[in-house]
């Protein structure tokens, strides 16, 4: 095939260009200027002199999209935006949906490529009923719930070469390669934040995000104050600066009155969540049980049926109650290791 490769100058990316070389496709290396912060953050996930180097020592065609316009619109506009309305994004996923798996994969077939990899650790099967995503072999770098929303015609033409691999395979390939990346550090969730993190990031696009407000708990008495609401989000424990003798959480952040509301561990318990933007992996709701949910990132994966909601929306009720079931965040839904569809979260539901 012949294959267009999203080169960020990381090292799994730089070992799947390799083992497509040593498959013996046709490869050539693409990097994306997707920040305008002109000092992003520690393992920024898009380097185009460490890209450039990789591609060199590989021999293989290295080119550069200035993406920054694009992610700024796409991606981190609406990122600050959600906070401001006080939830909690993952701009990770959006990044895939529109720029990475969006706006680079057309690209990439209008050039003329067969297919776009990347060094994301997740894996796709083909099978009789179509293709179907999986877990990354690595339990402890899948990627796959970043990925959930990938449908078919953006499967058939996306290529996952690291997924077989564990973390510390790829790095021994690496060094075995003597691969400029082999010992680059891990990217960072947030890539495109500058050295202040993205509070700081929040407070100059929305300076109303940094507007001093009461601390309340749930019979709604005034316990502390904060410094802006863009600093917290729901299951949050430290920074809180109240001295209430027990442990106490983020339940609940109220923008419009710069109000935040905590509460003990089991005020963060829910039952399930409301969900939008929900899109499945073969096109259609799964049949059968045996589901479970991610509702984090990092959070284990618990049983849960789902069910149509209202207007589009669906909803996902687990066996037992979630902790810190956030709005903003995603649900993806599992089979085993087959990532069956995911959507937004718009609300925990608490019975």
């Amino acid at each position: 095939m012949k294959v267009l490769v999203g080169l960020s100058g990381g090292v799994d990316s730089s070992v799947a260009a390799a083992l497509l070389l040593d498959a013996g496709h046709e490869v050539a290396a693409v990097t994306l200027l997707q920040t305008c912060h002109p000092e992003p953050g520690p393992g920024c996930c898009s380097d185009a002199g460490d890209a450039g180097r990789v591609a060199a020592q590989l021999g293989i065609p290295h080119h550069t999209l200035d993406y920054a316009d694009l992610f700024c619109r796409l991606v981190i506009q609406p990122f600050a935006a959600a906070y401001r309305r006080g939830l909690t994004p993952n701009p990770c996923i959006e990044c895939n949906r529109l720029v990475r798996f969006g706006a680079l994969l057309e690209e990439a077939q209008c050039l003329g490529y067969d297919a776009l990899a990347t060094g994301h650790h997740a894996r796709i099967r083909w099978g009789p009923d179509g293709y179907r995503l999986l877990r990354g072999a690595d339990p402890g770098k899948d990627q796959s719930y970043v990925l959930y929303m990938l449908g078919q015609g953006q499967l058939a033409r996306v290529v996952f070469p690291v997924g077989e691999m564990t973390k510390d395979e790829v790095r021994r390939r690496a060094r075995a390669l003597g691969l400029a990346s082999a010992e680059r550090a891990e990217s960072q969730d947030l890539c495109f934040v500058g050295p202040g993190g993205y509070r700081e990031l929040l407070r100059d696009q929305y300076p109303e995000a940094a507007r001093p407000g009461p601390i309340i708990d749930l019979e709604g008495r005034e316990v502390g104050r904060h410094d802006g609401v863009a600093g917290f989000t729901v299951g949050q424990r430290r920074g809180l600066r109240v001295a209430l003798g027990k442990a106490r959480y983020v339940v609940e952040v109220r923008p419009e009155t710069a109000t935040v509301v905590i509460g003990g561990p089991g005020d963060l318990l829910a039952a399930g969540c409301r969900v939008g933007r929900m899109s499945w992996v073969m096109g259609h709701p799964p049949e059968g049980g045996g589901l479970t949910a991610k509702v984090r990132y990092r959070s284990p994966s618990a049983p849960c049926r789902v069910e149509p909601g209202e207007e589009g929306e669906w909803l996902v009720w687990f066996e037992a109650p979630q902790p810190a079931i956030t709005p903003g965040q995603a649900a993806v839904l599992y089979r085993g290791d087959e990532v069956v569809g995911g959507g937004t979260i718009l609300q925990a539901l608490r019975g």
